[in-house]
């Protein structure tokens, strides 16, 4: 109804000017004339406005890295530690209080593709509502994908670097093809109350389950000799860096 108010305004004021008044207090003026159409937006604000920073690393897949952490605020922070198809950080990491088992490494309930660990469902892909990015940052992010992680140290497209930022250990990764760059910090795992390897190891979750063993999922391991995927339990707390998902 309002669009069709606006429309049949717009006949009968062609000459004028739309001034629309902008929360800040400023006003933008648009002369009828110029306009050709318009539409409105649809969903919330926090959807609409885009908090967290990317970087163009120039890999041959497209994908826009996250400049830092969920639950950071800047690159060098270690941010939130989460278990794998959790949203929320917590006190306590094993798997009597895994979300996705009843209490043991053989009794998944969600993501299982051999009986042997649980109820089967062949889903090996984490879905949306169980990816920390996601639900912590909305639906332009996600968490990477196996092959988004080996992309990302690969030695054609990047260098890595055992540095600081700000005192903080971790790895800078440069692209070869622009020279942009992104920093992870060794933020450790958690297991049970603990904090484990922090300053000395990197360990960010992808979200592709490990087939072999469904109560384990690929991980982005590193420290100040080497970089590489592998695979660890699902229950345990590490770090999430974000990429954007591709439109």
């Amino acid at each position: 109804m309002l669009l069709l108010l606006l429309m049949a305004s717009m006949q009968a004021t062609w000459g004028q000017k739309i001034v629309p008044h902008m929360t800040d207090k400023q006003t933008v003026e648009y002369n009828i004339s110029q306009l050709d159409s318009f539409s409105f937006l649809e969903g919330t604000n926090e959807e609409i406005k885009e908090e967290h920073e990317w970087v163009d690393l120039g890999l041959p897949s497209g994908t826009l890295w996250a400049t830092c952490n969920v639950g950071a605020n800047s690159p060098e922070e270690y941010g939130n530690h989460f278990a794998w198809g959790e949203t929320q950080p917590k006190t306590s990491y094993n798997w009597s209080t895994y979300k996705y088992c009843k209490g043991s490494a053989s009794t998944m309930t969600k993501y299982c593709t051999n009986s042997s660990y649980g109820t089967v469902d062949n889903k090996t892909e984490l879905e949306p509502s169980d990816d920390a990015a996601t639900a912590n940052w909305g639906n332009n992010w996600q968490m990477p994908s196996l092959e988004q992680l080996k992309e990302l140290y690969n030695s054609s497209y990047t260098t890595t670097t055992w540095t600081t930022m700000n005192g903080v250990y971790g790895r800078k990764i440069t692209s070869k093809s622009n020279g942009n760059s992104i920093f992870l910090p060794a933020a450790g795992r958690r297991f049970d109350t603990s904090l484990n390897y922090a300053g000395s190891f990197g360990l960010y979750w992808s979200r592709s389950l490990y087939a072999g063993h469904s109560n384990n999922v690929y991980v982005l391991f590193f420290n100040s000799r080497n970089i590489f995927t592998g695979n660890d339990s699902r229950c345990y707390g590490r770090s999430v860096r974000p990429v954007r998902v591709k439109k």
